[in-house]
C-alpha cells in the first residue's frame, strides 16, 4: 500500500551557520530505511507521468519499486539504463520542473523526490564499490567528441556501449566540463564527477585533455583523421557583461572566472594558492543557478556580505528554488528589483563600491516576464570591493571560424535539425553549443539523441 504522507520524507542537511563557512556538501543523502519510506510514496502511475518529464527518459516508476522493495542494486540497473551520470543528476537536475513537476502526488502535495532517490541509489552503488559494466566488443568505428561535459559525456558513453572507438577531446586540463569547474563543491563534489568519468574510461572511451579544437586540431582534421562523426559538446564559456563604466576594473569578474578559479584551481581547498580575491563585500549581479553558486562560494570564501543584485522580481527568479533558499539560509542577501549603472573605483584601479539605480516591473517582455524599468532618481550606492558578473553566456566562436560549413545563429548558437545534425556533414552537436546556458540534463538528452543519430548515420554507409 503507497505511503500517503503529503510531504517528501526529510532529508539531513549542514546547518546553515556551519556549511556557509565551509565547502563539504550540503545535503547529506537519504539513508536506506529514508529511502523505502520516500520510495512507498509513488503510486506507480499506469501513464508514468514522471518518464514524459525526463530528458533521457529514466524509468521512473519502475526503480522507484525496486527502492521501496530495498533491491537498491536493480534500481541502480534500471536508472543507469538509459541514465550515465545518475550521481550528478541526483543532485543538480531541476526536477521540480521536469520529473517531479509531473508527479502526480504533487498535484494536491508535494511530488515525489525522485531526484533524492536517484541520488541515494548511485550513492548506495558506489559505497558498494559496484563493479563497472564490462567493455563492448570494438564495431570498428571511431567517433570524436569535442568537450567532455554532460553532453559529451553523455554521447561518448551510450557510442562506447554500442562498440564505438570514442575519443573525448577537452579543453582543460581535467575532463567533466562544467561538471567540474562551474558547480561548487558543496553542491556537487568532485569525486562524485571523477567517479562518473571513471566508468566511461572503463567502458573505453579515451579522453584527451589540454585538447582545444580550433586550435590543436580543427574539426576538419578529425574528420580527415579517420573519425567518421564528430560529436561537438564544447558548451557556452563565453560570458557577458553588461558594457556599463568599471567593469575592467581589478576586483571584477564573469561568473565562469570566478567560479573556474574556485572549482578546476581548488581555491575551495586551503593548501592551494589559487589567485581569487578575498573579498570583505561581494556583489552578484544576476538571477540564475549560476549567480547562487557564486555568491555561496563568495560566502564559503569569507566575505562578510554577499548581495545577489537582480533586476526583476524574486517570482521571476530563474534560479531553483532550492538553491535561492539555501543561499537565504546562508546569509546571502536579496537585492530585488535593483539593477548597477556603474561600478565605482578607488583611484588605484580596483573595485570600491557600485552605483545601481531601483527598478519596477512594466510590460511583458516577448519571454512572458514583466519588463524591468528603472525609477528615476533612485540610484544609490553599494559598498562593496567585488562584482561577479552572472547574466549569461554564450557558444566560444572558436569551433564555428575554423570549420567551413558549420552554421550558427545570431547567438552564437550552432545550428542542429531534431537528431542533433548540424549543418556540416557528419558533425553534430548538443547542449549548451546549441541551446545557450541551460540545464545539465537538458545537455545529456541532446547527447543521447546525437549519439543514435551518428550510429544511424554510420550504421547506413556499411
Amino acid at each position: 500500500m503507497a505511503n500517503m504522507c503529503p510531504e517528501k520524507t526529510p532529508v539531513a542537511e549542514q546547518d546553515p551557520k556551519v556549511r556557509a563557512r565551509n565547502f563539504k556538501e550540503v545535503c547529506l543523502g537519504y539513508t536506506e530505511e529514508e529511502a523505502i519510506n520516500e520510495a512507498t510514496r509513488c503510486l506507480n502511475c499506469k501513464n508514468r507521468p514522471c518518464v514524459s518529464g525526463c530528458p533521457v527518459g529514466v524509468r521512473i516508476p519502475e526503480f522507484v519499486a525496486k527502492v521501496a522493495e530495498g533491491e537498491f542494486e536493480e534500481a541502480y540497473k534500471i536508472i543507469t539504463s538509459t541514465n550515465g551520470l545518475p550521481a550528478v543528476c541526483g543532485r543538480v537536475c531541476p526536477q521540480e520542473n521536469q520529473c517531479e513537476g509531473k508527479c502526480v502526488r504533487g498535484i494536491k502535495n508535494q511530488p515525489v523526490g525522485i531526484g533524492r532517490l536517484e541520488r541515494f541509489c548511485a550513492d548506495y552503488m558506489r559505497s558498494k564499490g559496484a563493479a563497472t559494466a564490462e567493455r563492448p566488443v570494438p564495431n570498428g568505428h571511431k567517433v570524436a567528441v569535442v568537450g567532455s561535459g554532460p553532453s559529451g559525456l553523455t554521447c561518448a558513453g551510450d557510442l562506447a556501449k554500442l562498440g564505438y572507438q570514442v575519443t573525448v577531446f577537452e579543453a582543460f586540463h581535467t575532463a567533466g566540463g562544467v561538471l567540474m569547474y562551474g558547480i561548487p563543491e558543496f553542491r556537487l563534489p568532485k569525486a562524485i564527477v571523477q567517479n562518473e568519468i571513471d566508468n566511461l574510461k572503463a567502458l573505453g572511451v579515451e579522453i584527451m585533455t589540454n585538447m582545444v579544437i580550433g586550435k590543436v586540431l580543427s574539426v576538419d582534421e578529425l574528420l580527415d583523421e579517420g573519425y567518421e562523426a564528430v560529436f561537438i559538446g564544447s558548451g557556452a564559456g563565453l560570458p557577458r557583461f553588461m558594457g556599463i563604466e568599471g567593469e575592467g576594473l581589478v576586483g571584477v569578474y564573469s561568473a565562469n572566472e570566478y567560479l573556474t578559479r574556485i572549482n578546476l584551481m581548488k581555491a575551495y581547498l586551503d593548501d592551494y594558492d589559487t589567485p581569487v580575491k578575498k573579498s570583505k563585500a561581494v556583489a552578484v549581479v544576476g538571477g540564475g543557478n549560476v549567480a547562487m553558486d557564486a555568491a555561496r562560494s563568495a560566502m564559503r570564501l569569507g566575505a562578510e556580505k554577499v548581495y545577489i543584485v537582480y533586476r526583476r522580481s524574486l517570482e521571476e527568479m530563474p534560479a531553483r528554488k532550492e538553491e535561492v533558499h539555501h543561499a537565504m539560509e546562508e546569509g546571502v542577501e536579496f537585492l530585488i528589483l535593483n539593477n548597477p549603472v556603474k561600478i565605482i573605483g578607488d583611484g588605484n584601479g580596483n573595485v570600491c563600491g557600485m552605483e545601481c539605480i531601483k527598478m519596477e516591473l512594466g510590460e511583458p517582455d516577448e519571454s512572458g516576464r514583466r519588463s524591468p524599468r528603472p525609477v528615476e532618481g533612485s540610484n544609490f550606492l553599494l559598498d562593496v570591493d567585488t562584482v561577479i558578473m552572472s547574466i549569461g553566456t554564450s557558444p566560444n566562436p572558436l569551433i564555428k571560424s575554423t570549420t567551413a560549413g558549420l552554421e550558427t545563429n545570431r547567438r552564437g548558437c550552432l545550428i542542429v535539425n531534431e537528431d542533433m545534425k548540424t549543418t556540416k556533414e557528419g558533425v553534430y552537436a548538443g547542449g549548451d553549443a546549441v541551446t545557450g546556458a541551460a540545464t545539465v540534463i537538458l545537455a545529456m538528452g541532446a547527447g543521447k539523441t546525437a549519439a543514435k543519430s551518428i550510429d544511424e548515420f554510420i550504421s547506413a554507409k556499411k
